[in-house]
Protein backbone atom coordinates (compact mmCIF):
# COMPACT_ATOMS: atom_id res chain seq x y z
CA UNK A 1 0.00 0.00 0.00
CA UNK A 2 2.65 2.55 0.28
CA UNK A 3 2.81 3.42 -3.08
CA UNK A 4 -0.26 5.02 -3.02
CA UNK A 5 -0.33 6.13 0.61
CA UNK A 6 3.02 7.68 -0.10
CA UNK A 7 0.34 10.17 -2.53
CA UNK A 8 -2.06 11.05 0.22
CA UNK A 9 0.32 13.60 1.94
CA UNK A 10 0.23 15.46 -0.93
CA UNK A 11 -3.44 15.62 -0.89
CA UNK A 12 -3.88 18.57 1.33
CA UNK A 13 -7.42 18.25 3.33
CA UNK A 14 -8.67 15.41 1.35
CA UNK A 15 -9.93 11.81 3.26
CA UNK A 16 -7.48 9.05 3.14
CA UNK A 17 -9.47 5.88 1.84
CA UNK A 18 -7.09 3.88 3.49
CA UNK A 19 -8.10 4.62 7.05
CA UNK A 20 -11.65 4.61 6.43
CA UNK A 21 -11.13 0.93 5.76
CA UNK A 22 -8.11 -0.16 7.69
CA UNK A 23 -9.85 -2.21 10.14
CA UNK A 24 -11.50 -3.87 7.41
CA UNK A 25 -8.41 -4.16 5.10
CA UNK A 26 -6.41 -6.03 8.18
CA UNK A 27 -9.39 -8.70 8.26
CA UNK A 28 -9.19 -9.02 4.83
CA UNK A 29 -5.35 -9.82 5.38
CA UNK A 30 -6.49 -12.34 8.20
CA UNK A 31 -8.41 -14.31 5.39
CA UNK A 32 -5.47 -14.38 2.85
CA UNK A 33 -3.51 -15.53 5.81
CA UNK A 34 -5.69 -18.21 5.98
CA UNK A 35 -7.02 -19.03 2.25
CA UNK A 36 -3.21 -19.72 1.30
CA UNK A 37 -2.82 -22.72 4.14
CA UNK A 38 -2.43 -25.91 2.53
CA UNK A 39 -1.36 -29.59 3.71
CA UNK A 40 1.02 -29.19 0.67
CA UNK A 41 3.86 -26.95 2.41
CA UNK A 42 4.40 -25.66 -1.22
CA UNK A 43 1.27 -24.29 -2.12
CA UNK A 44 1.39 -22.80 1.46
CA UNK A 45 5.03 -21.22 0.42
CA UNK A 46 4.23 -20.28 -3.09
CA UNK A 47 1.23 -18.48 -2.77
CA UNK A 48 2.56 -16.47 0.26
CA UNK A 49 5.47 -15.41 -1.95
CA UNK A 50 3.18 -13.07 -3.21
CA UNK A 51 0.78 -12.50 -1.12
CA UNK A 52 2.59 -11.31 2.02
CA UNK A 53 4.98 -10.13 -0.60
CA UNK A 54 3.05 -6.32 -0.82
CA UNK A 55 0.39 -5.09 -2.95
CA UNK A 56 -1.55 -2.05 -2.99
CA UNK A 57 -5.11 -4.39 -2.08
CA UNK A 58 -6.88 -1.54 -4.21
CA UNK A 59 -9.41 -4.22 -5.56
CA UNK A 60 -10.30 -5.02 -2.03
CA UNK A 61 -10.60 -1.46 -0.74
CA UNK A 62 -12.86 -0.78 -3.59
CA UNK A 63 -14.94 -3.35 -2.88
CA UNK A 64 -15.21 -2.56 0.86
CA UNK A 65 -15.37 1.29 0.21
CA UNK A 66 -18.58 0.69 -1.89
CA UNK A 67 -19.86 -1.61 0.23
CA UNK A 68 -19.74 1.08 3.29
CA UNK A 69 -20.80 4.07 1.23
CA UNK A 70 -23.95 2.52 0.91
CA UNK A 71 -24.66 1.62 4.69
CA UNK A 72 -23.66 -2.03 4.77
CA UNK A 73 -23.59 -3.27 7.79
CA UNK A 74 -22.37 -7.57 7.73
CA UNK A 75 -18.73 -6.35 7.83
CA UNK A 76 -17.45 -10.46 7.62
CA UNK A 77 -19.22 -11.09 4.15
CA UNK A 78 -18.04 -8.04 2.41
CA UNK A 79 -14.65 -8.76 4.04
CA UNK A 80 -15.12 -12.54 2.20
CA UNK A 81 -15.79 -11.13 -1.31
CA UNK A 82 -12.63 -8.38 -0.59
CA UNK A 83 -10.76 -11.51 -0.31
CA UNK A 84 -11.79 -13.48 -3.01
CA UNK A 85 -11.27 -10.67 -5.39
CA UNK A 86 -8.06 -10.51 -4.04
CA UNK A 87 -6.99 -13.75 -4.05
CA UNK A 88 -8.07 -14.05 -7.71
CA UNK A 89 -6.37 -10.92 -8.42
CA UNK A 90 -3.36 -12.79 -6.73
CA UNK A 91 -3.87 -16.26 -9.00
CA UNK A 92 -3.71 -14.11 -12.23
CA UNK A 93 -0.26 -12.61 -11.26
CA UNK A 94 1.33 -15.98 -10.58
CA UNK A 95 -0.01 -17.30 -14.51
CA UNK A 96 1.10 -13.62 -15.79
CA UNK A 97 4.61 -14.45 -14.46
CA UNK A 98 4.68 -17.65 -15.81
CA UNK A 99 3.27 -16.41 -19.32
CA UNK A 100 5.97 -13.76 -19.25
CA UNK A 101 8.66 -15.31 -17.76
CA UNK A 102 8.89 -12.84 -15.51
CA UNK A 103 12.06 -12.79 -13.15
CA UNK A 104 10.53 -10.21 -10.55
CA UNK A 105 7.44 -9.55 -9.11
CA UNK A 106 7.17 -6.52 -6.28
CA UNK A 107 10.96 -5.98 -5.95
CA UNK A 108 12.29 -9.70 -5.58
CA UNK A 109 12.16 -12.67 -6.98
CA UNK A 110 8.95 -14.09 -8.97
CA UNK A 111 7.20 -17.36 -7.60
CA UNK A 112 7.65 -18.09 -10.97
CA UNK A 113 11.30 -18.01 -11.25
CA UNK A 114 11.89 -19.03 -7.38
CA UNK A 115 10.13 -22.31 -7.53
CA UNK A 116 9.11 -23.11 -11.07
CA UNK A 117 6.29 -23.48 -13.60
CA UNK A 118 4.56 -26.50 -12.52
CA UNK A 119 4.52 -25.55 -9.09
CA UNK A 120 3.49 -22.07 -9.77
CA UNK A 121 0.94 -22.57 -12.27
CA UNK A 122 -1.07 -25.11 -9.73
CA UNK A 123 -0.48 -22.52 -7.00
CA UNK A 124 -2.43 -19.70 -9.19
CA UNK A 125 -4.88 -22.83 -9.84
CA UNK A 126 -4.89 -23.45 -5.97
CA UNK A 127 -5.59 -19.37 -5.73
CA UNK A 128 -8.55 -19.77 -7.99
CA UNK A 129 -10.48 -22.37 -5.93
CA UNK A 130 -10.25 -20.71 -2.47
CA UNK A 131 -11.38 -17.75 -3.93
CA UNK A 132 -14.38 -19.76 -4.76
CA UNK A 133 -14.43 -20.65 -1.24
CA UNK A 134 -14.97 -17.29 -0.10
CA UNK A 135 -17.41 -16.40 -2.89
CA UNK A 136 -19.35 -19.38 -3.44
CA UNK A 137 -21.31 -19.01 0.06
CA UNK A 138 -23.41 -16.03 -1.49
CA UNK A 139 -26.63 -15.61 -3.64
CA UNK A 140 -26.46 -16.52 -7.32
CA UNK A 141 -25.77 -13.32 -8.51
CA UNK A 142 -22.87 -12.33 -6.45
CA UNK A 143 -21.21 -16.15 -8.08
CA UNK A 144 -22.14 -15.27 -11.30
CA UNK A 145 -20.68 -12.04 -11.16
CA UNK A 146 -17.53 -13.09 -9.53
CA UNK A 147 -17.43 -16.30 -12.12
CA UNK A 148 -17.93 -13.31 -15.19
CA UNK A 149 -14.91 -11.56 -13.59
CA UNK A 150 -12.65 -14.97 -14.03
CA UNK A 151 -13.92 -15.86 -17.31
CA UNK A 152 -13.25 -12.03 -18.51
CA UNK A 153 -9.81 -12.34 -17.04
CA UNK A 154 -8.62 -15.33 -19.19
CA UNK A 155 -10.53 -13.83 -22.60
CA UNK A 156 -8.20 -10.37 -22.11
CA UNK A 157 -5.10 -12.31 -21.54
CA UNK A 158 -5.50 -14.53 -24.72
CA UNK A 159 -7.12 -11.22 -26.37
CA UNK A 160 -3.30 -9.77 -25.58
CA UNK A 161 -1.98 -13.27 -26.63
CA UNK A 162 -3.29 -12.52 -30.27
CA UNK A 163 -1.74 -8.92 -29.97
CA UNK A 164 1.93 -10.08 -28.59
CA UNK A 165 4.30 -8.23 -30.84
CA UNK A 166 1.83 -7.49 -33.64
CA UNK A 167 1.61 -4.35 -34.58
CA UNK A 168 -1.81 -4.40 -36.16
CA UNK A 169 -3.05 -3.59 -32.54
CA UNK A 170 -5.06 -0.75 -32.30
CA UNK A 171 -6.38 1.85 -29.37
CA UNK A 172 -9.33 -0.23 -29.33
CA UNK A 173 -8.16 -3.38 -29.53
CA UNK A 174 -5.77 -2.42 -25.85
CA UNK A 175 -8.95 -0.55 -24.07
CA UNK A 176 -10.69 -4.33 -24.79
CA UNK A 177 -7.76 -6.12 -23.40
CA UNK A 178 -7.99 -3.46 -20.63
CA UNK A 179 -11.76 -3.91 -19.91
CA UNK A 180 -11.74 -7.16 -19.94
CA UNK A 181 -8.34 -8.11 -18.48
CA UNK A 182 -7.84 -5.54 -15.62
CA UNK A 183 -10.81 -3.41 -15.14
CA UNK A 184 -13.37 -6.57 -14.46
CA UNK A 185 -11.96 -7.05 -10.97
CA UNK A 186 -12.57 -3.58 -9.80
CA UNK A 187 -15.50 -3.37 -11.79
CA UNK A 188 -16.82 -6.39 -9.91
CA UNK A 189 -15.30 -5.68 -6.60
CA UNK A 190 -17.36 -1.86 -6.57
CA UNK A 191 -20.44 -3.83 -7.65
CA UNK A 192 -20.91 -6.65 -4.83
CA UNK A 193 -20.00 -3.86 -2.88
CA UNK A 194 -22.72 -2.07 -3.74
CA UNK A 195 -25.20 -4.57 -4.03
CA UNK A 196 -24.66 -6.20 -0.50
CA UNK A 197 -24.86 -3.09 0.90
CA UNK A 198 -28.65 -3.21 -0.51
CA UNK A 199 -28.31 0.23 -2.87
CA UNK A 200 -30.64 0.43 -5.45
CA UNK A 201 -30.37 -1.19 -8.75
CA UNK A 202 -29.49 2.64 -10.44
CA UNK A 203 -26.52 3.09 -7.98
CA UNK A 204 -25.19 -0.60 -8.21
CA UNK A 205 -24.88 0.25 -12.22
CA UNK A 206 -23.48 3.75 -11.35
CA UNK A 207 -20.56 2.02 -9.00
CA UNK A 208 -20.23 -0.97 -11.09
CA UNK A 209 -19.24 1.70 -14.06
CA UNK A 210 -16.77 3.70 -11.72
CA UNK A 211 -15.24 0.59 -11.24
CA UNK A 212 -14.64 -0.07 -15.01
CA UNK A 213 -13.30 3.54 -15.39
CA UNK A 214 -11.02 3.52 -12.57
CA UNK A 215 -9.55 -0.29 -13.71
CA UNK A 216 -8.32 1.30 -16.62
CA UNK A 217 -7.01 4.40 -15.77
CA UNK A 218 -5.20 1.99 -13.08
CA UNK A 219 -3.90 0.03 -16.04
CA UNK A 220 -3.23 3.09 -18.30
CA UNK A 221 -0.70 4.14 -15.07
CA UNK A 222 0.82 1.03 -15.38
CA UNK A 223 1.48 1.33 -18.71
CA UNK A 224 3.09 4.65 -18.14
CA UNK A 225 4.97 3.66 -15.92
CA UNK A 226 6.77 0.90 -17.55
CA UNK A 227 8.49 3.36 -19.49
CA UNK A 228 8.91 6.09 -16.94
CA UNK A 229 8.53 4.95 -13.58
CA UNK A 230 11.03 4.71 -10.71
CA UNK A 231 12.75 1.18 -11.07
CA UNK A 232 12.91 0.81 -7.06
CA UNK A 233 9.43 1.81 -6.78
CA UNK A 234 8.29 -0.28 -9.42
CA UNK A 235 10.02 -3.03 -8.53
CA UNK A 236 10.78 -3.92 -11.69
CA UNK A 237 12.98 -2.97 -14.49
CA UNK A 238 11.08 -0.34 -16.80
CA UNK A 239 10.36 -1.64 -20.57
CA UNK A 240 8.75 -4.82 -19.47
CA UNK A 241 6.23 -4.72 -21.63
CA UNK A 242 8.50 -4.44 -24.77
CA UNK A 243 10.41 -7.30 -23.46
CA UNK A 244 7.07 -9.83 -23.26
CA UNK A 245 5.88 -7.84 -26.46
CA UNK A 246 2.70 -6.79 -24.46
CA UNK A 247 1.04 -4.27 -26.48
CA UNK A 248 0.63 -1.38 -24.11
CA UNK A 249 -0.83 1.95 -24.40
CA UNK A 250 2.61 4.09 -25.03
CA UNK A 251 4.11 1.36 -27.61
CA UNK A 252 0.74 1.44 -29.45
CA UNK A 253 0.36 5.06 -29.46
CA UNK A 254 4.10 5.12 -30.46
CA UNK A 255 3.27 2.31 -33.65
CA UNK A 256 0.47 4.79 -34.66
CA UNK A 257 3.34 7.88 -34.60
CA UNK A 258 5.25 5.48 -36.98
CA UNK A 259 8.09 5.03 -34.28
CA UNK A 260 10.69 2.82 -36.29
CA UNK A 261 12.48 2.26 -33.56
CA UNK A 262 9.74 1.05 -31.06
CA UNK A 263 8.14 -1.44 -33.88
CA UNK A 264 11.33 -2.77 -34.13
CA UNK A 265 11.71 -3.58 -30.20
CA UNK A 266 8.16 -4.64 -29.89
CA UNK A 267 8.07 -7.24 -32.99
CA UNK A 268 11.59 -8.85 -32.63
CA UNK A 269 10.79 -12.01 -31.04
CA UNK A 270 13.86 -11.36 -28.67
CA UNK A 271 14.66 -7.48 -28.55
CA UNK A 272 18.26 -6.84 -27.49
CA UNK A 273 18.56 -4.13 -24.29
CA UNK A 274 20.26 -1.64 -26.34
CA UNK A 275 16.75 -1.99 -28.87
CA UNK A 276 14.48 -1.62 -25.71
CA UNK A 277 16.62 1.19 -24.44
CA UNK A 278 16.39 3.29 -27.58
CA UNK A 279 12.58 2.59 -27.91
CA UNK A 280 12.17 4.06 -24.49
CA UNK A 281 14.31 6.84 -25.10
CA UNK A 282 11.55 7.50 -28.08
CA UNK A 283 9.09 7.33 -26.34
CA UNK A 284 9.55 9.11 -23.67
CA UNK A 285 10.79 12.21 -25.80
CA UNK A 286 8.05 11.82 -27.91
CA UNK A 287 4.40 12.92 -27.30
CA UNK A 288 3.37 9.53 -26.57
CA UNK A 289 3.15 9.91 -22.70
CA UNK A 290 1.22 12.86 -22.55
CA UNK A 291 -1.63 11.21 -25.04
CA UNK A 292 -1.24 8.54 -22.16
CA UNK A 293 -2.07 10.68 -19.12
CA UNK A 294 -4.56 12.91 -21.13
CA UNK A 295 -6.50 9.30 -21.75
CA UNK A 296 -5.74 8.42 -17.83
CA UNK A 297 -7.38 11.16 -17.21
CA UNK A 298 -10.58 10.93 -19.31
CA UNK A 299 -11.18 7.31 -17.66
CA UNK A 300 -10.57 9.00 -14.09
CA UNK A 301 -13.12 11.77 -15.01
CA UNK A 302 -15.77 9.17 -15.90
CA UNK A 303 -15.41 7.53 -12.90
CA UNK A 304 -15.52 10.86 -10.69
CA UNK A 305 -18.50 11.38 -12.78
CA UNK A 306 -19.98 8.06 -11.34
CA UNK A 307 -19.53 9.37 -8.39
CA UNK A 308 -21.65 12.76 -8.54
CA UNK A 309 -24.70 10.35 -9.40
CA UNK A 310 -24.03 8.81 -6.13
CA UNK A 311 -25.30 9.34 -2.59
CA UNK A 312 -23.38 11.52 -0.26
CA UNK A 313 -20.63 9.23 2.05
CA UNK A 314 -17.34 10.05 3.15
CA UNK A 315 -16.86 6.43 1.87
CA UNK A 316 -17.69 7.30 -1.31
CA UNK A 317 -16.16 10.34 -1.34
CA UNK A 318 -12.99 7.81 -0.13
CA UNK A 319 -13.37 6.33 -3.90
CA UNK A 320 -13.25 9.91 -5.29
CA UNK A 321 -10.12 10.47 -3.76
CA UNK A 322 -9.08 6.73 -4.75
CA UNK A 323 -9.30 8.06 -8.28
CA UNK A 324 -6.59 11.32 -7.92
CA UNK A 325 -4.22 8.80 -5.90
CA UNK A 326 -3.66 6.12 -8.76
CA UNK A 327 -3.56 8.89 -11.70
CA UNK A 328 -1.16 10.75 -9.75
CA UNK A 329 1.34 7.44 -8.77
CA UNK A 330 4.56 8.00 -9.21
CA UNK A 331 4.61 11.60 -11.25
Amino acid sequence: MSEIKRKMASLDGACDPFDYVSKELELVEQNLARAILSREQALTDIAGHLIHGGGKRVRPMVTLLAFLGFGGKRISEIVDIATAIELIHTATLLHDDILDGAETRRGKESAYKRYGLKPTLVAGDFLFIKAFEFAGKFDETVVQWTADACAQLTEGETLQGYFNRNPAVTLDDYLEIVRRKTASLFQTGARVGAYLAGAQPAFIDETARYGLNLGIAFQVIDDILDVIGNIELLGKPTGMDLRDGNPSLPIILALKNGQSGVREAFTSPQPSEDQIAAALDVIKVGPVIQQAKTLSKQYANEALISIKKLPPSHYLNGLKTLVQLIIDRDF
